[in-house]
């Protein structure tokens, strides 16, 4: 079986197909987190809240998709489920960690796929894959089911090929979330960031063929608001799966970061976290007064190449424009762009805390004035 995923089911009807992050219960199936320490770990009961609800809607969960072990990491490589294959550009890594949801929805093995994002864990792959990724508002879709049990960070997030199938599937698992038909003028401020000439000129293009009307504007604390990220989700992990470690049992790379996370997420830290948390989402919130959304690159950098991963550091800079929107809790979403070089883009566009229905209609605009990546009927 492909390391896309680890686990098929035989789901009777003729509903969407879906994939599930295996840290998200499916009732009858342990959930292992892609984990060997967690591989003796009892069959869930029941399905987590969302998957019961798109169940409920007649969607058809098929698979269990392979993830970033303990979905602490961002490369989506995995010694114990394999390695997870980028399927449209394959000497790329597929970002992590719910890097078999992205990578299913882009081979075309389901209609959509669920993930959970952290600091990026649905965005970034989705951009590394070239599908689309939506992280809601904190809280709007529930998490009960879902590892680990507490995170303040923690969103169930949606992948897709097309718009219409992640609103609809986010429609399903919120009923409170009501799809618009039109938004009427847009305005739009693009954040003034550090990123790459191609994908700063892709998402440019794209911005420019969107029709809104497009203003610059700064976040000064977008820097300290991905290391607030960093800190807040190591603190997280450690609580979470610091017991595993020293058990022989988890990845190299995985034992060092939980490790290292105590000395990371220390009291003082986290209290300047928190300080930061408070201020970024204040200069958000005050830009969301002036635009219908903001939007910027999802990540700074192409995807490095799978045989080039040996700098830890910068893959986690490929963090820095999705995470703080986990610290701020605001809907995000991204969107995957085509570049004259052939290697993937993505735009992220970000709306107010619960106006989640108002940013896909808007992502919508997007998709309608075909500036996004096109995928083919066959990979």
């Amino acid at each position: 079986m492909s390391a896309i995923l680890i686990e098929s089911y035989d789901a009777p009807g003729d509903g969407p197909t879906v994939a599930v992050k295996d840290c998200i219960d499916i009732a009858g199936s342990a959930t292992c987190c892609g984990s060997r320490a967690l591989a003796d770990v009892a069959p869930a009961r029941d399905h987590a809240r969302v998957v019961q609800a798109l169940v409920d809607g007649g969607y058809r969960i098929v698979a269990k998709a392979n993830m970033h072990e303990l979905a602490y990491g961002m490369t989506g490589l995995n010694k114990w489920t394999g390695p997870v294959e980028n399927p449209l550009f394959p000497a790329l890594m597929p970002g992590g960690s719910s890097s078999g949801s992205a990578a299913a929805v882009a081979a075309r093995m389901v209609d959509l796929a669920l993930g959970t994002d952290t600091g990026g864990s649905v965005r970034m792959p989705a951009a590394c894959c070239g599908v689309i990724g939506l992280k809601p508002s904190y809280g709007r879709l529930s998490r009960v089911g879902v590892m680990p049990a507490k995170s303040a960070l923690d969103s169930v997030g949606i992948f897709g090929r097309e718009m219409s199938v992640v609103e609809h599937a986010m429609a399903q698992m919120d009923p409170s979330f009501l799809r618009l038909e039109t938004v009427g003028p847009v305005s739009i401020g693009a954040v003034d960031v550090v990123a790459a000439r191609e994908i700063a000129a892709a998402v440019e293009a794209a911005l420019a063929s969107s029709g809104a009307g497009i203003e610059s504007c700064r976040l000064p604390a977008i820097e300290d608001a991905f290391q607030a990220g960093v800190i807040q989700m190591a603190a997280e992990a450690s609580a979470a799966y610091g017991h595993l470690v020293a058990s022989g049992l988890l990845g190299e790379d995985v034992e060092q970061r939980l490790r290292g996370a105590p000395a990371m997420a220390t009291v003082e830290r986290l209290a300047w976290a928190e300080g930061v948390k408070a201020a970024f989402v204040a200069q958000v919130d005050a830009l969301l007064d002036r635009f219908a959304v903001l939007a910027l690159p999802t990540l700074p950098d192409f995807p490095p190449r799978i045989d080039d991963l040996g700098d830890a550091k910068a893959i986690l800079r490929l963090s820095s424009l999705v995470r703080p929107f986990n610290l701020s809790g605001h809907p995000a979403i991204s969107l995957p762009l085509a570049t004259p070089s052939g290697r993937p883009a993505a735009i992220q566009l970000v709306g107010r805390r619960g106006d989640d229905a108002r940013l896909c209609a808007i992502a919508r605009i997007f998709a309608d004035a075909g500036s996004l990546l096109q995928h083919k009927e066959q990979i």
